[in-house]
């Protein structure tokens, strides 16, 4: 008898071990063997430069003029960016900001209005 969760798609008690992944041969799903620690990762909390929580549509303040790179433009100190929306990387914020255009900003460059 196998030790094995069933397949969460189909449920097909035939699931085998790939590495860290569990493939099910019958619907070909495949999915991580720690499905929980996954699924806590997946929310990750942005926070800006105070430790507020940031959320899509937020309103925030830049804290330090930042030059923008590939043009003699600086974003300057106490900028208001409406509407921020969040992404993945290293400039996890995404923003449109006038006179300027769209950008990608560092969370910690910025404080919550």
């Amino acid at each position: 008898m196998s030790t094995l969760p069933p397949c969460p798609q189909c449920n097909s008690e035939y699931t085998y071990e790939d590495g860290a992944q569990l493939i099910c041969p019958e619907c070909a799903h495949e999915w991580s063997a720690n499905g929980e620690a996954d699924a806590a990762s997946d929310d990750v909390v942005k926070k800006d430069s105070v430790g507020n929580v940031l959320q899509d549509g937020d309103t925030v303040t830049v804290i330090k003029d930042l030059k923008v790179k590939g043009s003699s433009l600086v974003v300057k100190v106490g900028t208001k960016v409406k509407n921020i929306r969040l992404c993945d990387g290293d400039h996890d914020i995404d923003c449109k900001i006038d006179g300027i255009g769209a950008m990608k900003l560092k969370s910690e460059f910025v404080r919550k209005v």
